[in-house]
């Protein structure tokens, strides 16, 4: 059985899409892959995060926010995948540069969306579902090029 690779998602405030992508990768494909995300400014996990992702019984409660420089130089990363134009722009090459894959999803930030309760809960459902739709995109493709 081939090594399990490094995969690190990174957003901005790694509190809602680099969480949910986390947990569906390692929900889908954890077997070949050790999953991580981060941001470059932490802010904790958003509640509706927690909440859209129960909805799909997936329990993130044990996952953190955690900032990129507690993987800067302890870890190499075979894939860096940033979910936000932010964080793209501003990704550390280091967490990559070597010999690592960097790849850009960008997804809409439901934690920005302003409005009631259940307008913030919408946006967090639809970006939660298209971050699942890409990950098992993503699983596929990876499968068909090995």
């Amino acid at each position: 059985m081939a090594a399990r690779q490094n995969v690190l998602f990174l957003c901005t405030g790694n509190s809602a899409r680099s969480q949910m992508a986390e947990a569906f990768l390692r929900h889908y494909a954890g077997e070949q892959f050790d999953v991580h995300s981060a941001g470059l400014e932490p802010k904790g996990i958003n509640p509706f995060t927690i909440q859209v992702m129960d909805e799909v019984n997936i329990d993130i409660r044990g996952q953190r926010s955690k900032a990129t420089k507690e993987y800067m130089g302890r870890m190499f990363f075979r894939y860096v995948i940033t979910v936000c134009s932010h964080a793209d722009q501003n990704c550390p090459q280091a967490l990559w540069v070597q010999s690592g894959v960097k790849l850009h999803w960008p997804f809409d930030d439901p934690a920005a969306v302003e409005g009631s309760d259940e307008e913030k809960l919408a946006a967090f459902r639809r970006v939660r579902d298209e971050i699942e739709t890409r990950i098992k995109q993503w699983i596929a493709e990876l499968a068909i090029t090995s």
